[in-house]
């Protein structure tokens, strides 16, 4: 199928809605291809693989998906058969479930079933994932950290992830889980890097133009650190709270943009107006 508006990636911040609306994840089945979508769930992060795999595969098909299959591979032996990249080849969407990160990145990365994607990202292929499967998303992902805790340079582990998307850290269940602290913690580690915090039933899409769309019923948090113009993190002790000055800090809900490449939120003056209208 050909892929609408370029796009590639589709991370979630886990709890997406899967009742009554499924804005999300209709989304994902509309980028796919609708009716004509082709989707392989992967369980890899779960250790519940059949029960959340099955209940995708139920809600994809509730939603009129013309084919959904569950992928569990539990090994790098597995990531690397051909059958296994053999079932892939139609394959309109690939949708990593929520679990654990370091799952998916330990087992997968760098395995034939990585490249594969990687390769097929160019080509068409939609990525998607939802809490895990939107951290492993990242060059460096989040593995674990402190919960509602002020920066501190313990307050996070990082590790390498699947590299889907440059120069950006994602975290998810942000707000609800109060994850902000850790968030910048990890970004005053390496300033240029851009943190992007993903609330619960919330998501972004990203296209090829490296532009970011907001969609879901929460916000997301973006932590640009490229003009911090004092850190102390290399001289504190690892609990210590960090000093960061400078911080650009953007939120934004569905319907709003921002560009990657320049670093700056594309305002939805439309759908500014439309509140206004509404408000009236």
């Amino acid at each position: 199928m050909a892929k609408e508006e370029n796009v590639q990636l589709v991370i979630i911040g886990g709890g997406e809605d899967k009742g009554t609306d499924k804005e999300i994840l209709k989304k994902v089945v509309e980028l796919s291809g609708k009716h004509k979508a082709n989707i392989a769930v992967i369980t890899t992060a779960t250790n519940y693989p059949l029960e959340v795999g099955e209940e995708y595969k139920r809600i994809f098909y509730d939603l009129g998906v013309d084919k959904v299959d569950t992928i569990n591979i539990l090994s790098r032996k597995e990531a690397n058969q051909k059958q296994v990249l053999r079932s892939l080849d139609d394959v309109d969407c690939v949708f990593f479930v929520g679990g654990d990160q370091l799952r998916i990145s330990s087992i997968l990365g760098g395995t034939a079933f990585h490249n594969y994607i990687q390769n097929r990202l160019e080509e068409g292929l939609i990525v998607a994932g939802t809490s895990a499967g939107a951290s492993m998303m990242s060059e460096v992902m989040v593995v674990e950290g402190d919960e509602e805790d002020a920066p501190r340079k313990c307050t996070v582990k990082l590790a390498p992830g699947m590299g889907f998307l440059k120069g950006v850290i994602i975290d998810q269940h942000f707000n609800q889980r109060g994850r902000i602290g850790r968030l910048l913690g990890a970004v005053a580690q390496n300033p240029y890097t851009l943190g992007i915090g993903i609330d619960e039933d919330t998501a972004i899409i990203i296209t090829g133009e490296k532009e970011i769309r907001v969609i879901g019923s929460g916000v997301i948090t973006i932590v640009d650190g490229k003009n911090i113009g004092y850190t102390n993190i290399s001289e504190q002790y690892p609990d210590e709270p960090l000093a960061i000055t400078n911080v650009n800090v953007h939120i934004l809900p569905t319907g709003y943009r921002y560009s990657l490449i320049n670093r700056i939120a594309i305002i939805n003056e439309g759908l500014t107006k439309e509140k206004e209208e509404d408000h009236k």
